[in-house]
């Protein structure tokens, strides 16, 4: 009876969860008030930090939660909007709760501060005092930005100069993008000096870059023998470029992946405003330039690449002068390079293998993600900041314009205006290829990369 008795309870064990096994949770480690609020406090400030500077809210949430845990505060709870993050702690039933909100203004991406804050919650998580972490964090708080204005808008203007030597464009070609580009960034700072909203300062951007576009097509076609191989759709389309080089289009597509709504809801709205306000520039500038007289030529066949050399030389520059752009240091802009040249060559042999620009963009992006996962953390590095500079060389600024070009130069043709939808659409293909290719190769690269680092400190142990 008692062997039957035994078996009929090992049976009902294997089915059953015995209440009895599970921990008494009564007693709860006591924490005192004052300790919590700043252990909060401090890691409020540097989920603020982060957003503000572009790191996806997923980075930001497990920061939060690094921090406070590495403290002794668990559980905390973390709410992200796009321009709000929330943090709440409560100890037990005796405790009274608290929550502590703050306002985040718009992400300007810093990278080399990312990666500083980065380094912070790291050396948070191996034992530093809370005194000398709120410490480093307020040096790191009041560090500038790395580069000084003249040296960004060198860099955008460079930019240019890339998708340029990208196209293979004449010498001509790729001064006036040079000026163009230089014109627009100066064009855009003004505009914030005077506080106009950034869709605006899109917009204006987009317009100085068309007139720069225009006038040199009034040259060439006026017989002026130095503008002779000027190609005004590869000044406009390297504008383009400059135009959308800076949003934060992989944050926002890792965000809705990771199932922040809300977030990716905002930054996606954020994204379509300034490409809405960069499509009002160019083409208030296409009309503008047709009404008086310097219409810019309308080709249907995009534009072809350079010699190979050019084009890694042209991918390249982009790479590094994006991450300059969004203020990285040295050694992230020498991985950004790398990646770049890498995603490139994979966009180049997808292409070549006949599968269509939009999935070659999404296996170039992919592969930047996935490698640059692998390698950021061992060069401690932001790996999106340099998947952000990798995947901006397949950015279709080609693409966008002859759509808007055609739409322009439709007129009311029913034939003319479905081809200049047609590019439009197949633009916004290419970007969302590009955004789901980082973002996969992030989602597809972390595992590897921890199954990594567990196999290198298991072989330091047995050393």
């Amino acid at each position: 009876m008692a062997a039957r008795k035994n078996w009929r309870v090992r049976i009902a064990e294997a089915i059953h969860v015995d209440a009895a096994s599970r921990p008494e949770t009564q007693a709860i480690l006591s924490i005192d008030e004052m300790h919590a609020r700043r252990v909060i406090d401090l890691s409020m400030r540097i989920a603020e930090a982060l957003i503000a500077v572009g790191a996806a809210a997923n980075e930001v949430v497990l920061s939060v939660t690094r921090v406070t845990a590495a403290f002794g505060i668990r559980p905390v709870h973390v709410d992200i909007t796009f321009n709000s993050i929330a943090v709440s702690y409560h100890g037990d039933e005796s405790d009274l709760p608290f929550t502590l909100i703050r306002v985040v203004r718009a992400p300007v991406p810093d990278h080399a501060k990312l990666q500083q804050l980065q380094a912070l919650v790291a050396d948070i998580e191996a034992g530093l005092d809370l005194g000398e972490a709120r410490i480093r964090f307020h040096v790191i708080r009041r560090t500038p930005f790395r580069y000084r204005p003249a040296v960004i808008v060198l860099a955008q203007g460079l930019l240019a100069v890339g998708v340029c030597l990208l196209y293979g464009a004449s010498w001509m070609t790729t001064l006036v993008a040079l000026l163009a580009a230089c014109g627009a960034a100066l064009t855009q700072r003004w505009m914030a000096r005077m506080h106009v909203p950034f869709f605006f300062s899109q917009a204006g951007g987009a317009l100085v870059v068309t007139a720069f576009a225009a006038a040199a097509n009034a040259l060439r076609v006026n017989g002026v023998p130095l503008f002779d191989d000027a190609s005004p759709g590869i000044i406009v389309a390297a504008g383009i470029v400059l135009m959308l080089a800076g949003m934060s289009v992989v944050a926002a597509a890792q965000d809705a992946i990771d199932g922040f709504a809300l977030t990716a809801g905002g930054r996606i709205l954020d994204l379509a405003l300034l490409t809405l306000g960069v499509v009002i520039g160019i083409v208030g500038g296409v009309s503008l330039a047709q009404r008086v007289g310097l219409g810019i030529p309308l080709s249907t066949d995009p534009p072809t690449l350079g010699p190979v050399a050019m084009q890694v030389a042209g991918v390249v520059l982009i790479a590094v002068t994006v991450a300059v752009w969004n203020g990285a240091a040295g050694r992230t802009i020498l991985v950004s390079a790398l990646l770049g040249s890498i995603a490139w060559g994979g966009f180049s042999a997808a292409v070549a293998a006949g599968i269509g620009v939009p999935l070659a963009s999404a296996v170039g992006a992919l592969i930047a993600s996935f490698v640059g996962t692998l390698v950021a953390h061992r060069l401690h590095v932001p790996s999106i900041a340099v998947t952000t500079a990798a995947i901006v060389p397949m950015v279709p600024g080609s693409v966008v314009y002859r759509g808007l070009l055609g739409i322009v130069e439709a007129e009311g043709d029913v034939t003319g205006l479905i081809l200049g939808f047609s590019e439009l659409f197949q633009a916004g293909a290419i970007g969302l290829a590009l955004a789901s290719g980082a973002s996969l190769g992030l989602f597809l690269g972390a595992p590897v990369r921890d199954t990594l680092q567990s196999v290198v400190r298991r072989r330091g142990r047995i050393r």
